[in-house]
């Protein structure tokens, strides 16, 4: 049984320009204790789909589809219901610590609120869960850095005290917002297995939203691949890597480094602007496989082996990286 279902989530945002479709018409589900990667380039929608479940966009979004989590549709909630299920049963980790960290509160305040709203204990109560939990994500001296503010701390302890933040109330469901972008190789290494362990101690179920597929292949059990705001392929994790069959997929396989690979390859064009999306598939004017059949019309998702779906008219691994 899903944990979370999201069927036909659409996000428009209505600009003086005119209307930009951020999202369109995307699918997923989400297990218990399965970890999804969401990959892409940027501005395909990644964030933009998983704050919309929370209600977390500006007024000028308008959203459709549904959203199910524990029997409730998230889309259309209270608002009364969804300040309950925020931060409590699906927490989210956003993408710039320093920015999403109040500077002028100490880390063990800042913590400490979300225990109080959510399971209302007392202060010092509070500040003991809050010390623990520091522990639970591996920062050093948490009983000292507990009255620290952020500034003092370094870009890979500022991200443990958000993971530290969400993962208070013992979350259902975490939401990881490129957790470790700007972060050294070593410390992004740290903060994958703090996923993992948080993973395998709480059973908490996680979203990596990311651009970079290494991360997911260390972590992840599934992968969805967005574009342009769609859903063009989803697989186990294995597979996926094994036998892509989308062009966008092989072409973001191609540009990951390899040891004695020579030259990366790139995708060659730009994203099309999501304010002009064409009524076609949106990878055929950058598609080396492209024809008329994809250049007016849009593929639907298909099953091409055992959980492995793709919305491609050609699908297939790509000849280069095969040879």
């Amino acid at each position: 049984m899903s944990l979370l279902a999201v069927d036909g989530l659409s996000v428009r945002f209505d600009t003086d320009d005119g209307p930009v479709h951020a999202v369109d018409q995307l699918s997923f589900t989400l297990g218990e204790s399965e970890v999804l990667g969401v990959v892409g380039e940027s501005g395909c929608g990644k964030s933009v789909s998983f704050m919309s479940l929370l209600r977390l966009l500006p007024e000028t979004a308008t959203v459709e589809g549904s959203a199910t989590f524990d029997g409730i549709d998230l889309l259309r909630a209270s608002p009364a219901r969804l300040r309950a299920i925020r931060g409590r049963k699906i927490a989210f980790v956003f993408q710039e610590p320093m920015t999403s960290l109040n500077p002028a509160f100490k880390i063990g305040n800042q913590i400490g609120e979300v225990l109080r709203r959510h399971l209302d204990l007392s202060r010092r109560d509070a500040r003991r869960r809050t010390i623990e939990l520091l522990e639970l994500v591996r920062i050093p001296a948490p009983d000292q850095r507990v009255d620290e503010y952020p500034h003092q701390l370094s870009g890979g302890m500022r991200q443990r005290v958000m993971i530290a933040m969400a993962v208070a109330c013992d979350p259902k469901i975490l939401i990881a917002d490129e957790p470790t972008t700007a972060l050294d190789v070593t410390i992004q290494a740290g903060i994958l297995d703090l996923m993992r362990d948080i993973r395998e101690r709480l059973g908490t179920a996680i979203v990596l939203i990311t651009h970079n597929l290494g991360v997911v292949a260390d972590v992840a059990d599934r992968v969805l691949v967005m574009y342009a705001g769609r859903k063009v392929e989803e697989a186990p994790v294995h597979e996926l890597f094994a036998r892509p069959q989308h062009p966008y997929t092989n072409g973001l396989l191609g540009a990951v480094p390899r040891p004695g690979a020579g030259r990366l390859r790139e995708i060659p064009g730009r994203v099309p602007s999501l304010a002009e999306l064409p009524v076609a598939c949106a990878f055929a004017p950058r598609c080396p496989r492209a024809d008329q059949l994809s250049r007016s019309q849009v593929p639907d998702l298909r099953e091409v082996a055992p959980q492995h779906h793709v919305a491609c008219f050609h699908p297939g691994p790509d000849a280069e990286a095969a040879a």
